[in-house]
């Protein structure tokens, strides 16, 4: 054969092989819906409450952006139909992660942090937001479930005032979790004082922590909370239940997780989409459990400081109240140029973290406080995407 047809040759198979390849990364693309609009992203947009009417509708869409555990967004709305200045927030049960959250206690957080998405916004728009937590009266901790059908955690009542331009307003449309890399520079005395001062509450407290003994603790803390949770089948399998893996089921459920909160963006979003919607097994499994183990300690190596919430009870009302504080900690610290991950594992309540869930306790809240919240806080090195969020018609009851 001569160089000439050799040559030929492999020109021709070159350009087959180049062909095949877009061919394959169109189909990726294709099979992530790469085309189809994302709608789960409409309530990031500040002129999203505006389609609605009812003012209480407007407040709920701000409360939707909301931090909630494991994105579930757990929230039911019930409007009063005789006065249109009140609404009852309900635990919507039905969207307990029951593995992580056996007792509810992330759930009633995420109550609160929704609540506080509401105050603040209702400043915004020129309205008094009184919130009368469990107005009803405490569940029955017996029939849990059951309860949150029926009792409302709180009573929200407008009043009309004056619009208050509030500093913390337009970074309610940031996301509140950012898991990428973060700068090691360390919080400076002015701003540890300003963020522990949040709370303006004796019976809870935010504590920073910077030092590198605590950090070197509460980073090993984070570590093995992360490699109990990934050897524990029943509870990985939850995470991979709620997983979305294209355009079209983020679409249809828009709650849950994705790859963006793997900190994946732009095209590669939608080959990694593309990959996991053809192959799951890349996101379950030791698949799963090896990704995420690697991903916390990314995080605790490039981490120069943590702040905890901690209450001297672990009553409804306090984790309901810690998720407000939660809400102001996460916007003040991004007002402050500052990104914050929750490291919640350690703090789970199933029966394989029960010892260093114990432990932890033993170290930082040894009064008899519960920590509600433990989280990793710096500057970040990217921006963290936003993740999916559900209509706001979704989550009124209809009666």
């Amino acid at each position: 054969m001569s160089k000439r047809t050799v040559k030929k040759t492999m020109t021709i198979i070159l350009s087959c092989f180049g062909a095949l390849l877009i061919i394959a990364f169109a189909s990726l693309f294709i099979i992530s819906g790469i085309f189809e609009s994302p709608k789960y992203m409409e309530p990031w947009q500040k002129t999203y409450s505006q389609k609605f009417n009812d003012l209480r509708i407007r407040l709920v869409s701000h409360g939707v952006l909301a931090a909630n555990g494991h994105n579930m967004q757990p929230w039911k709305i019930r409007l009063d139909k005789d006065d249109p200045m009140v609404f009852y927030l309900y635990a919507d049960s039905d969207l307990l992660t029951k593995e992580v959250d056996p007792f509810a206690r992330q759930m009633m957080i995420t109550q609160g942090t929704f609540l506080e998405y509401v105050n603040i916004a209702g400043d915004q728009l020129g309205y008094n937001t009184a919130v009368e937590l469990f107005p009803e009266g405490g569940y029955d901790e017996q029939k849990l479930l059951e309860s949150m059908k029926t009792k409302p955690v709180a009573k929200i009542t407008l009043t009309k005032g004056k619009p208050q331009s509030s500093p913390l307003y337009d970074f309610m449309f940031l996301s509140d979790t950012n898991r990428a890399a973060y700068q090691s520079t360390k919080l400076i005395p002015e701003q540890v004082k300003q963020l522990e001062n949040i709370n303006g509450d004796v019976n809870r407290s935010i504590k920073i922590f910077q030092d590198k003994e605590t950090m070197d603790k509460l980073g090993s803390y984070a570590m093995k909370g992360a490699v109990i949770e990934a050897g524990v089948n029943r509870v990985m399998q939850e995470s991979e239940n709620i997983f979305r893996t294209n355009e079209h089921q983020k679409n249809k459920y828009r709650y849950g997780f994705s790859v963006e909160g793997q900190g994946t963006s732009g095209i590669m979003r939608h080959l990694m989409q593309g990959l996991v919607t053809l192959f799951p097994s890349m996101n379950s499994g030791k698949a799963s459990s090896e990704l995420f183990i690697k991903s916390t300690r990314t995080s605790v190596d490039n981490t120069p400081a943590y702040a905890m919430i901690i209450t001297d009870d672990n009553s409804r009302i306090s984790q309901v109240k810690s998720g407000m504080f939660y809400s102001r900690l996460i916007l003040e610290a991004h007002r402050m140029g500052f990104a914050m991950q929750p490291l919640s594992q350690v703090l789970e309540e199933y029966p394989e973290m029960k010892e260093l869930y114990s432990s932890i306790h033993r170290d930082y809240a040894s009064g008899g406080g519960t920590i509600q919240m433990l989280v990793r806080l710096g500057k970040p090195t990217k921006e963290a995407s936003r993740s999916m969020r559900r209509d706001v018609m979704e989550l009124i009851v209809k009666e």
